[in-house]
């Protein structure tokens, strides 16, 4: 780990990548197979032995949605320093998730080291585009308040853009604006909350904004899909009313913090040396040749407190390539399409409820 932690996140080409990802896999798996009795038992059925060598693509994996009906851990629980929960709207199931100081740490520091491979080394000013009110309880806290202290350690001077009734406080905009006059800086945000709370609302003031920046948002897009809003609209919309060309999505969740999907200028999403992503039938769970729908499987390199490390999710997407992006980075790219029927609403943004 601390090897890759010195390599750029997207430098190395497919059979270094595989072969890091492969040794590193399969020995997370053993850890979790030795400390976790539900992912030993579940890793059983796989077929699964300690001392058996196997591909990446034949390794175990966990449902995502284990982590709503049991806590999962491969450490004593004195360990755990912090627990997260996902985002569920009312009346469902919440995953937990378990970090000790070895998981929360490694997770920070790939985090920062990702984005800053986009947004650049320096510390920008940091809008957030939320209220402050979501953080509360920082040793147990959603995947949203989780995300923004993540993300805040990006940026300097971190400013919450809305107040407690989600509205923008001009006052504080304006002090943030006049503090890093001339400054290029970053916004950080969950989708519908910046289309809602911040495109909208602009638009129902008439004011526009003039930054220079980048914007870097995600957590659902369901709830816009129902308005006939696509990532091009977004992006549009965003640039329109705040002045921002560069606006960048990305694929995470709470099981997997850290290790998160950016999307390039390409307009795609790309996998790090810190993880990988296997798109399986719905049916067969076969894994898919590229530019085939299917399945999403995540996999992440870091956690180790709890079995996280390779997950098949309700997402459906395809592989679009790798090592060929235009946008020069190496490593797999691809598209997440949209939730497979049926499957519980759980991006941050989707079932976010204001204070």
């Amino acid at each position: 780990m601390e090897d890759l932690m010195a390599t750029a996140p997207f430098s190395l080409d497919a059979p270094a990548r595989r072969r890091i990802c492969s040794d590193e896999l399969s020995n997370l798996t053993r850890h979790h197979y030795e400390q976790s009795p539900e992912f030993q038992r579940v890793a059983t059925l796989f077929g699964y032995s300690a001392s058996a060598c196997k591909p990446v693509e034949d390794l175990p994996f966990l449902p995502i949605r284990l982590f709503k009906e049991f806590e999962l851990l491969s450490v004593p629980r004195g360990e755990i320093i912090k627990t997260m929960t996902s985002s569920g709207t009312s009346g469902q199931a919440v995953s937990k998730i378990f970090l000790d100081r070895t998981t929360a740490t490694n997770q920070t520091k790939v985090l920062v080291k990702i984005v800053s491979s986009f947004t650049g080394a320096k510390r920008l000013p940091l809008l957030i585009v939320d209220s402050p009110s979501v953080i509360k309880d920082r040793n147990l806290f959603s995947a949203r308040g989780a995300a923004i202290l993540g993300f805040s350690m990006l940026g300097c001077d971190p400013t919450y853009l809305l107040n407690d009734d989600y509205q923008i406080d001009f006052g504080r905009l304006d002090a943030f604006l006049e503090r890093h006059e001339g400054s290029k800086v970053l916004l950080f945000g969950f989708t519908f909350i910046v289309w809602q709370h911040l495109c909208l609302a602009l638009e129902s003031t008439g004011r526009r904004l003039e930054l220079d920046g980048i914007l870097l948002h995600g957590g659902g897009w369901k709830k816009l899909a129902s308005l006939a809003v696509d990532n091009q609209t977004f992006k549009a919309r965003v640039a329109g009313l705040c002045g921002i060309s560069t606006v960048c999505n990305y694929y995470g969740m709470v099981e997997q913090t850290g290790s998160i999907f950016l999307e390039c200028s390409a307009g795609v999403l790309h996998a790090s040396i810190f993880s990988d992503i296997i798109v399986r039938d719905p049916v067969t769970f076969v894994p898919l040749p590229p530019r085939q729908a299917g399945l999403l499987q995540v996999i992440s390199l870091l956690p180790t407190s709890y079995p996280g490390h390779s997950l098949l999710t309700e997402d459906v997407g395809e592989i679009l390539g790798e090592d060929d992006c235009p946008c020069g980075r190496k490593g797999k790219y691809f598209a997440v399409h949209g939730r497979v029927v049926n499957a519980e609403v759980r991006g941050c943004s989707d079932v976010y409820a204001p204070q």
